[in-house]
């Protein structure tokens, strides 16, 4: 089973260290643009969720750009279904089903915790004290495994790049600015809270925020995002099996 994952691992690795440079400097520019324009731009006197709006904003961009780089091997799956019909050898090769998703939620995970890597060289560059602890750990594992499961899931129902397009404009975006990244759900309408409250980046938002601010965590909140993981992992692997069918 592993080697399948290897394999597939390896391929995308491969492809990327390629192009590193320039998806390093195209996932670093729209952090740093928020830091600028929102963390420098409130300064200081800002206040959001009791914290100091840059420390407030910190983890927020981490869950953001993790999100976009682990949800983002979504287009490149497309890409490589659509043009270049890797998946039809993939789905001939002695690969089973589980080591094909495995291997792309792996690659979606180092991309996302790529990501986050640089988020937390702008904290120190910008003076943002933030506190890691085990929890932050289990957290963007689940997180990133969970967004790069439904990068992998939406990769594989969606019938042409413009569906896709389509996903990102009404679930991916709204739910990056709606779900705690730049301000506390809490001062949402009430009914805005029912949809946040039904997408997985708030929890995801909540509990790193919390763990790298030396806040108390709501265990639920962990327990949810495990529950998401396990379901986008499930939808993916029924997905793939769907593309072979």
């Amino acid at each position: 089973m592993f080697n399948g994952i290897k394999g597939i691992l390896y391929r995308e690795l491969k492809v990327y260290s390629k192009r590193a440079r320039k998806q390093l400097l195209a996932s670093s520019l729209s952090p740093l643009l928020f830091l600028v324009a929102f963390g420098w731009g409130f300064g200081g006197k800002v206040v959001a969720g009791g914290l100091p709006y840059i420390t407030f904003l910190i983890p927020g961009l981490i869950t953001m750009s993790s999100l976009n780089q682990s949800y983002g091997i979504a287009q490149e799956i497309n890409i490589t279904r659509f043009y270049f019909h890797l998946y039809d050898e993939y789905l001939i090769a002695p690969v089973s089903h589980i080591e094909i998703v495995l291997g792309e939620i792996f690659y979606g995970m180092f991309k996302g915790l790529l990501s986050t890597v640089l988020i937390f060289i702008y904290a120190m560059l910008f003076k943002v004290k933030l506190l890691l602890s085990p929890l932050f750990f289990i957290a963007i594992l689940l997180h990133t495994f969970l967004f790069a499961s439904l990068g992998t899931t939406i990769a594989m129902i969606i019938k042409d790049h413009g569906s896709q397009a389509t996903v990102n404009t009404f679930v991916i975006t709204p739910m990056i600015f709606l779900c705690g990244t730049f301000f506390p759900v809490d001062k949402l309408p009430y009914i805005f809270k029912l949809v946040v409250y039904a997408l997985p980046l708030t929890y995801s938002t909540k509990v790193i925020r919390a763990s790298l601010t030396g806040r108390a965590i709501y265990m639920p909140y962990l327990f949810l995002m495990a529950v998401f993981a396990v379901l986008f992992f499930y939808t993916a692997y029924q997905a793939v099996k769907k593309v072979e069918a």
